[in-house]
């Protein structure tokens, strides 16, 4: 039995996924976190073999949560359970540890595969997903320029699209203020962008033209 922990602000998302393997001989839904520190209460507490994690936890960014998930727990699996768009945070999600990626408007039955084959080593990512890293770089469209984005370079533009200032995601990071500002610089000047109005739009554009 695959042991798995749902981390997640949304009670709902809690819900559904607990109902959906309610009768499953594969898997069992053993912890249920809204914030990060009921997370590592629970990894501390309790055997898991795969945590879904949501980018978007309350009182945390998803990426750093997952960053100290893989310095502290290196075994578990982690799939990224999201409804940022898989062009910009899939492949950062990765870089960083994730087994795999998931937009929420997926399928139990695709949860269920994502979780059945990261729990035995392997990596999940849609078809989709595959194709689009696939196929970018000759096809030319302007997703293409969010793969020049380095990990921490995506969380503060995340952060950013979010509204948070500089000064919010510099303490959220445990980053400089000013070090906060270079990156936002480094973001505008590889997407090309001349200020954050811009900045923003081009971010959501990719999520819209995703779904």
């Amino acid at each position: 039995m695959i042991k798995v922990a749902v981390a997640d602000s949304h009670p709902i998302i809690h819900k559904g996924i607990k109902a959906s393997f309610k009768n499953s001989t594969e898997i069992s839904i053993t912890g249920k976190a809204l914030v990060p520190d009921d997370l590592f209460d629970i990894l501390e507490r309790k055997m898991v073999d795969v945590i879904i994690l949501e980018l978007d936890l309350q009182k945390s960014d998803g990426l750093a949560v997952l960053r100290r998930i893989k310095n502290e727990y290196p075994g578990i699996r982690v799939l990224i359970f999201s409804n940022q768009p898989e062009e910009v945070y899939a492949i950062s999600s990765l870089k960083a540890g994730a087994s795999g990626y998931l937009n929420k408007k997926t399928s139990p039955t695709a949860i269920r595969h994502a979780i059945l084959k990261i729990a035995s080593g392997g990596m999940y990512i849609t078809n989709e997903l595959a194709q689009t890293i696939a196929f970018d770089e000759s096809t030319g469209r302007p997703r293409r320029m969010f793969k020049k984005l380095s990990m921490r370079e995506v969380e503060v533009l995340k952060m950013l699209c979010d509204g948070k200032r500089n000064k919010e995601i510099a303490l959220e990071l445990k980053l400089h203020e000013k070090t906060v500002s270079t990156y936002r610089s480094r973001i505008m000047k590889k997407l090309r962008v001349r200020n954050l109005v811009e900045l923003v739009r081009k971010a959501q554009s990719i999520q819209v033209d995703s779904f």
